[in-house]
């Protein structure tokens, strides 16, 4: 009987609704914002709940109740649109101004023409007699489930796993970019992505484990039930986070051109300063140590340059080259051994540590801890008791 509430549909049924309220509050802020990423990920969540809802309203019986149905052409293979959805989700994230051309579409070419073909069969089908007394017509029983399925199951998964190699490697790009520009990288991670690229990336890995199994043993309904709730947790997770985290500040980030990341040899009587005087070395010096630029933590490196009044590829070229780091490292040093000075001062009998770090231009507990670590190779506690105490 339709709709049985029960154990396997109820929960889905109450995810499912959830990702599609998320879906439209994300589609409703991008016809009002022109947000792209809103528009990518509203779009991802629909797709998802798609392909979910066909499986709840099966676990609440509609299959059994309605025997003729023809959900079945309307089934796709829906990782042929999501995969590329996902990566120009995180493109529109993590690329400045980022406007879809009409070459993007090209990324949908497969799934668009699965469409077109599934509802070619679907019209042909339509006109046999006898097509409203049974659920899949000739077509999709002769040419679709004989020959296409077989052939996208092998298809979707290459395809899929290129596309997550491309996302990765464009957000992995991302994060090394921002160590040129940024001092507090922080709240410009997107740790949140990359949860959620793991998690598609395992939900991918599941899915496909579950299609090698189920050639050779017939997993029915319940068996594949699992794969469908953490489908449906991972959207929900998502659509929660993206509605939530604010990325608009992230299309106004300027990365117009490359840093340098040239690096100084072992022996400086090899090197041969290129475009870099002693005398810009000593400035950028004097703006971290005299006027101590560091203390802000918004400090980026538009924000140096116009103090140094050098352009952005300037001053890269000199923390590159003449300090052999960048820009992050570069100014988090200052930031760490202004921290020192000040333990040594003794301002943390008056302030907590993340206190004086924030004193030192830090903004974050995250950032400070792993730039510490990394520099010192301790945490702020165990510096303090080793070195203090």
């Amino acid at each position: 009987m339709f709709p049985d509430f029960n154990l396997y549909s109820t929960p889905l049924l109450v995810l499912v609704i959830q990702g599609l309220i998320f879906a439209f509050l994300l589609l409703y802020r991008y016809n009002d914002k022109r947000n792209p990423s809103d528009l990518y990920l509203g779009l991802i969540l629909l797709l998802t709940c798609y392909s979910q809802t066909c499986y709840t309203v099966g676990f609440m019986g509609w299959y059994n109740e309605f025997r003729t149905t023809k959900i079945n052409y309307f089934l796709y293979n829906i990782g042929i649109a999501l995969a590329p959805m996902i990566y120009l989700y995180v493109k529109s994230i993590t690329t400045s101004n980022f406007k879809f051309r009409r070459k993007d579409w090209w990324h949908f070419a497969l799934a668009l023409s699965f469409v077109i073909y599934r509802i070619s069969i679907y019209t042909y089908d339509a006109l046999q007699p006898g097509f409203n007394e049974t659920q899949n017509g000739f077509l999709k029983i002769n040419l679709d489930e004989a020959y296409i399925q077989p052939i996208m199951s092998y298809v979707e998964f290459p395809f899929m796993l290129l596309y997550l190699a491309f996302t990765l490697q464009l957000f992995y790009n991302y994060r090394k970019k921002i160590q040129q520009y940024f001092s507090n990288t922080y709240r410009l991670e997107l740790n949140w992505i990359l949860s959620f690229l793991i998690l598609f990336t395992l939900l991918f890995l599941y899915g496909t484990i579950q299609t090698v199994i189920g050639q050779y043993i017939d997993l029915n309904y319940q068996q594949r039930w699992w794969l469908n709730l953490l489908t449906a947790l991972v959207t929900l997770y998502v659509g929660i986070r993206g509605y939530f985290t604010d990325t608009t500040k992230l299309n106004k980030l300027d990365f117009s051109f490359s840093p340098s990341t040239k690096s100084i040899p072992d022996s400086e009587d090899t090197f041969e300063f290129k475009n870099i005087s002693q005398e810009d070395i000593d400035h950028i010096k004097s703006l971290m140590e005299t006027e101590k630029a560091y203390l802000n933590p918004e400090l980026n490196l538009s924000d140096l340059a116009k103090q140094a009044n050098m352009t952005r590829a300037q001053l890269s070229e000199i923390i590159n080259s003449g300090f052999n780091k960048n820009f992050n490292d570069f100014v988090n040093g200052y930031r760490v051994n202004a921290f020192k000075s000040m333990l040594q001062e003794g301002k943390h009998k008056q302030l907590s540590l993340l206190g004086v770090a924030f004193e030192c231009g830090f903004n974050s507990k995250a950032t400070f801890n792993r730039v510490f670590k990394k520099i010192t190779n301790f945490s702020p506690t165990q510096y303090l008791n080793s070195e203090l105490n």
